[in-house]
């Protein structure tokens, strides 16, 4: 298999894992929270904003992998090495 067919296989495993891990993330985050409010209301803007910090932690998490596959993809420092082999 060739290394750009490698390297799109790789970038999707990676964006898969990482968004897999950010949604379950999420999901207990928010869970927890709206229990949270649901045993004591008058805390309810706090753990919204305790919340909402630490979903945008999570959601960074998503936005890395985004970026390191994008330079697997695009911008991969590997790339002109591997060619360079591949021709001899």
């Amino acid at each position: 298999m060739e290394f750009f067919a490698w390297c799109m296989i790789a970038a999707g495993f990676g964006m898969a894992i990482g968004s897999f891990g950010t949604g379950l993330g999420q999901g207990l985050a928010i869970k927890s929270a709206v229990e949270g409010v649901a045993r004591n209301p008058g805390a309810s803007g706090k753990i919204l904003t305790t919340m909402m910090i630490g979903l945008a932690m999570i959601e960074s998490l998503a936005i890395y992998v985004f970026v390191v596959c994008m330079i697997i993809l695009f911008a991969n420092p590997f790339t002109a090495q591997v060619v360079e082999l591949a021709a001899k």
